[in-house]
């Protein structure tokens, strides 16, 4: 079971020191799991506890909020991954503007030095740390001598690196598969079941109207999805609404799932949703036949892509 904790100064002083890769990890995608492999690889080395360092909320939310992307996973679902992977333990950095004013030194020498007695230290190939981003590798192996430092080459497919950034843009767009082959996994969304309007009851396709915990939304449009309750039993087939609803003339974002073949009330339910393939676009129509008409065949289309 992975350790979790409140930062490098909250490391036990007792025990063993770490192995740790240092990253956002946002996402847990193909990229990340190859610095992953070489962090199991150097704690097997080291005989030591396998960590990743990472931090909440992300830098840039803190020190360019103008800039900041979408978070593809949240906090909670990124250590739940980092543990599926095998780590050992997870540290979470709590990043301020104080923080940020550390030195690269006093990164390397204290908090990975002398807080978590660092064993070993692996890290992506474009890792930069400290105040302004001046720390590099080289830093690192000056500061920690030692401590074997590890800088694992970028992961490719198809000819270019997989970074949290080229999934979020695949995401964003609504191709949802592509992005699904870089994560390992579908993107998911993850909310809780809120009352809405209760339209869709009155046209036969009852939906779970759900508050999104998940930053990253797909463009508008209409998705096949797989979706779980309460993380308990069996995935059921459905089909996801994610817009604002233009031929009711809605004025809010809206994530709408219909469960196929499913009756009982979710109202309340923790609902996971994996997006696994875009059906269509967003569209307005003329009128509510219409609309019907068309999510009949969104369903029908969903199920060739589910079965």
């Amino acid at each position: 079971m992975t350790t979790v904790y409140a930062g490098a100064s909250t490391w036990p002083h007792a025990g063993p020191g770490a192995v740790v890769a240092i990253g956002n990890f946002d996402g847990v995608h193909d990229g990340h799991r190859a610095v992953l492999r070489r962090l199991f690889a150097l704690a097997a080395e080291q005989c030591a506890p396998s960590c990743v360092l990472t931090f909440d909320p992300a830098p840039t939310a803190v020190l360019a909020p103008e800039r900041h992307q979408a978070r593809i996973l949240t906090l909670a679902d990124r250590v739940r991954l980092l543990g599926d992977e095998g780590v050992d333990a997870v540290v979470i950095e709590p990043f301020t503007r104080a923080f940020a004013e550390n030195s690269a030194r006093w990164f390397a020498e204290d908090l990975l030095g002398k807080h978590l007695r660092v064993r070993g230290v692996v890290v992506g190939y474009d890792f930069r740390f400290g105040h302004m981003r001046k720390g590099d590798v080289a830093a690192l192996r000056e500061w920690l001598p030692g401590v074997p430092v590890v800088e694992v080459a970028a992961w490719e497919s198809s000819g270019a690196p997989v970074s949290s950034s080229r999934v979020r843009r695949l995401v964003a767009s609504g191709a949802v598969e592509d992005a699904a082959a870089l994560l390992g996994r579908p993107h998911f969304l993850r909310g809780t079941v809120v009352s809405g309007d209760q339209r869709g009851r009155t046209i036969g396709f009852p939906t779970a109207n759900i508050v999104s915990d998940v930053e990253l939304l797909p463009a508008h449009g209409v998705y096949a999805v797989r979706v779980r309750v309460d993380d308990e039993g069996p995935a059921h087939a459905g089909v996801a609404n994610i817009g604002m609803r233009p031929t009711f003339a809605g004025t809010e974002l809206r994530v709408e799932v219909h469960l196929l073949d499913f009756a009982g009330d979710l109202y309340g339910h923790r609902l996971a949703v994996d997006l696994v393939a875009r059906v269509r676009g967003e569209q307005r129509f003329d009128g509510v036949a219409a609309l019907v008409a068309q999510i009949g065949r969104d369903v029908e289309r969903a199920r060739e892509i589910l079965r």
